[in-house]
């Protein structure tokens, strides 16, 4: 391996390093509360080798949020790349439900929504990967329902899209007050829903 392969490799091994520090620091303590120095700490390196990496914590948000994006638009990809796309959907409705439920993760999207409606940069930040997450889904549910006889207008799928996202964000909030939510029940529930959303005639 060349130098400069290794030298890449470890600039991604410690990039992701100080991002998982930075998102356990988050979650402890919430963006405000969360500081470079509780980042460096945790991390095990300095401050100094912090901000080599990322400028500030609206920069480690943004590297967040682009990895969360980055993993959507692989799922959306290889759903759309499925010979049934309707029924690769409905299958990977109990992953996206298990992250929804998972506290930590819940806990860590909401934080970086919250921070979003007071700081511009960061709402900035979010809508755009939101706008991009809205656009993939958009062409998922387009190739299901035309799979299925239905042309539909830009509107009535932005609609859907934003059913469909809200049924999932709405369960980070749930599962944070009431963490005793039962997957078992909820993933066929939700799996009927998206039936329903997906076959509803124009």
């Amino acid at each position: 391996m060349c130098p400069e392969s290794v030298e890449r490799s470890r600039a991604e091994v410690r990039r992701a390093q100080i991002l998982a520090a930075a998102v356990d620091c988050f979650r402890q303590h919430g963006f405000h509360g969360a500081s470079i120095a509780q980042i460096s700490k945790a991390a095990g390196m300095s401050p100094g080798h912090i901000y080599h990496y990322f400028e500030n914590k609206e920069a480690i948000i943004s590297a967040i949020v682009a990895g969360d994006l980055e993993r959507f638009l692989i799922l959306t990809a290889e759903i759309r790349s499925a010979c049934n796309v309707r029924e690769a959907m409905l299958a990977r409705v109990g992953e996206g439900i298990d992250e929804c439920l998972d506290q930590q993760t819940a806990g860590l999207k909401l934080e970086i929504v919250a921070e979003a409606s007071r700081n511009p940069h960061v709402a900035e930040i979010v809508r755009s990967a939101d706008k991009v997450c809205r656009e993939s889904l958009m062409l998922t549910i387009r190739d299901t329902r035309r799979a299925a006889g239905h042309e539909d207008d830009d509107a009535t799928l932005a609609a859907m899209v934003e059913v469909f996202i809200s049924m999932f964000e709405g369960l980070q909030i749930r599962t944070i007050r009431n963490p005793g939510i039962d997957r078992s029940i909820v993933i066929p529930l939700f799996q009927n829903a998206l039936r329903a959303l997906l076959d509803q005639s124009p």
